[in-house]
């Protein structure tokens, strides 16, 4: 049997999806979840063969849902009509149904699902999804990290600065410290560069903390943050951050 869990906030989009499955006997649908919060302690607790997921929900998107996980299954997307994620399907070769659609389109993407055999290569197509759909302007206003197995969202104008820990990078904020498992790259291609400044190959500061830049060290410098942390500066992140300093 084939387990399948259906994400989406609109319950008629969920019977729709429910009614078309009961053509294949095979699949066995486990659960149906109405938003990220429940569609993510479904996940991990049921480890489904296939994902119905909606993008555009309450609390969660379907894209930052998929985040939190270590090993996101395969997925078929459920929308409306979004332009910037339809680009990163497209992009990422990662199939999507944009409602409303027909029994004819959901048997393609099931089609397409069976034919591209590899759970391995549906995983890192999901993973190069993400990457793109981050960068959408609706996914740039917030970051989303799982503490202890509860959902934290974090405004990025309460984030004081990134550090870079591994495979992870640090976010500082006034209630503490929160990890994500992504890369400096990442956030500093998410992150408006007028507000936040990559000042070392290590860190990125939001310039509305930074009280103080000090010399330090031959070409070097050190930022004191209103929190009272200090910050390297390299010669090639000080040009930066006096371009955007106007300094």
């Amino acid at each position: 049997m084939i387990k399948v869990i259906i994400i989406d906030d609109e319950p008629l989009a969920r019977l729709i999806v429910r009614e078309y499955l009961e053509a294949y006997p095979e699949f066995e649908l486990l659960q149906e979840c109405a938003d990220g919060f429940e569609g993510l302690k479904a996940i991990q607790h049921r480890q489904p063969d296939l994902v119905f997921l909606d993008i555009q929900m309450p609390k969660i998107s379907g894209f930052e849902m998929l985040e939190l996980l270590e090993n996101p299954p395969p997925v078929i997307f459920t929308t409306a009509f979004d332009e910037y994620a339809i680009k990163a399907f497209e992009s990422n070769a990662v199939d999507y149904l944009l409602k409303p659609f027909s029994r004819e389109r959901f048997e393609k993407a099931v089609q397409k699902w069976r034919d591209r055999g590899h759970v391995s290569q549906a995983r890192m197509q999901t993973q190069a999804l993400l990457e793109s759909a981050a960068l959408a302007p609706s996914q740039q206003h917030r970051v989303v990290v799982k503490i202890s197995g509860k959902i934290k969202i974090i405004p990025v104008n309460d984030i004081w600065w990134l550090e870079a820990s591994d495979d992870y990078v640090k976010i500082n904020t006034a209630e503490g410290v929160f990890l994500k498992n992504k890369t400096m790259n990442h956030f500093e291609n998410l992150l408006d560069p007028s507000q936040f400044v990559r000042t070392h190959r290590s860190y990125m500061v939001n310039i509305q903390q930074i009280t103080r830049i000090d010399p330090y060290e031959k070409e070097g410098y050190l930022l004191l943050l209103k929190s009272g942390a200090r910050i390297p500066v390299s010669k090639t992140g000080y040009a930066k951050l006096k371009g955007v300093l106007g300094i």
